[in-house]
């Protein structure tokens, strides 16, 4: 494995995996960090395999490990103070708050780099694609933490210039090798026209850079009634797979914006919660049990729980919905480490017409009895228009009046 530049050396990362994870990783294959029994296996991976060779780390990045390193001796000599002082309340504040500071300060601390630095180094081939080499495990374009910043009022022509490469309707294949991986990016979209060109300028380089075959979609509710995300995630996979057999599927809220490409854009064994450390949440959990933001499942985890639910119009409570359905399916939920799955929530407020749902805690108290009959096979849309844009397919559709 090469690396792009003398300051981009891979990055690895741990991962816990539960006991159960580990019997059923054996089976099914490698997954990340599931969630379940907390008595687990520590080691080390890197993102996209085990056995990659290890690169001496370049210096900026051996002094950055040495700032770190101090930084964790005097919070060490802090904890050790307090707890012979019998002061374990204090212990635990300070843990907390050594984690949350680990994660919001290694954009400062850690050199980040522009998403669409060394882009221009990925070349057309002459072969043809059936003589193409197959990609590597760990691309070679990865560089860990990048900034998250957009031009002013960035047009969607500013950033298919940017993306030469990205093809009609937001395709994209390495040109120089063939992928290992093949996902569709699903954007569940109302309304936020910003948000959307702003994910796209971030989110085509992103993909780009880790070698993987793709398609973006955004699925566009077009009416004046309620939003319905769940409705939107089933819409957006039954299209989606009509077009292309994919592996993988990520469903991905249009104002999340990932902070590090070793978060790779694909599938594990078991389903996966990608946007683990959310800025506005002090990059960490809200509870244990979310599954928002931005998730990803393979179409047999997906027709497995029987679809999302379409029963849930306004704000809140169809991810906790799919997150029971898994559980109820005795699947496990992985994710990816916080260090790596780390996002940058854009601000907003409350859409118009997507106001907190007063419904969802009864609706949620019913999973149980309803998962198997409210699913993706029963959904009601009318497809108004599919359009092949110069960055993405864009899905429009009518789910007409809340009738739940």
């Amino acid at each position: 494995m090469t690396s792009v530049g003398a300051n981009w050396p891979p990055t690895c990362g741990w991962r816990q995996l539960s006991r159960a994870g580990r019997r059923q990783e054996s089976q099914l294959g490698r997954s990340k960090k599931p969630r379940g029994d907390p008595l687990g296996k520590v080691d080390w991976a890197c993102p996209g395999s085990r056995a990659e060779p290890y690169l001496p780390p370049a210096p900026n990045m051996v002094a950055q490990g040495r700032v770190l390193l101090i930084f964790f001796e005097l919070q060490l000599a802090i904890m050790v103070v307090l707890y012979h002082q019998s002061d374990h309340h204090q212990v635990s504040y300070v843990l907390k708050m050594l984690t949350t500071s680990i994660l919001s300060t290694t954009d400062t601390i850690l050199t980040m780099k522009d998403v669409y630095r060394g882009l221009d180094q990925i070349q057309l081939l002459s072969p043809t694609k059936e003589d193409l080499p197959t990609c590597p495990k760990t691309s070679p374009f990865i560089g860990g933490p990048l900034k998250v910043s957009f031009p002013l009022d960035v047009t969607l022509d500013d950033i298919a210039q940017k993306n030469p490469l990205v093809q009609l309707g937001g395709h994209y294949q390495p040109p120089n090798c063939g992928a290992l991986h093949h996902t569709a990016i699903i954007i569940p979209y109302w309304a936020r026209r910003k948000h959307l060109h702003q994910l796209l300028y971030h989110l085509h380089p992103f993909l780009q850079r880790q070698q993987i075959h793709c398609t973006i979609y955004a699925v566009h509710q077009m009416d004046n009634y309620t939003f319905n995300r769940g409705k939107l995630l089933n819409v957006g996979f039954k299209e989606d797979m009509k077009e292309n057999n994919w592996q993988c599927l990520y469903f991905h809220d249009v104002d999340l914006i990932p902070k590090d490409d070793c978060n790779i854009y694909d599938c594990s064994a078991f389903p996966m919660h990608a946007s683990v450390a959310i800025d506005k949440f002090q990059y960490e959990l809200p509870y244990e049990t979310y599954f928002g933001g931005v998730m990803a499942l393979q179409p047999t985890h997906y027709l497995k729980i029987n679809g999302f639910p379409n029963n849930y119009w306004g704000w809140g409570g169809e991810d906790d919905d799919i997150a029971s359905r898994i559980f109820l399916n005795k699947m496990l939920i992985s994710q990816p480490p916080a260090v790596f799955g780390r996002y940058h929530m854009m601000k907003h407020g409350h859409d118009r017409g997507n106001k907190a749902n007063p419904k969802r805690f009864h609706l949620l108290s019913k999973t149980h009895l309803r998962w198997r009959y409210n699913r993706m096979n029963n959904l009601l849309y009318s497809l108004l228009s599919k359009e092949q844009t110069p960055l993405y397919t864009n899905l429009t559709m009518h789910f007409g009046i809340d009738y739940h």
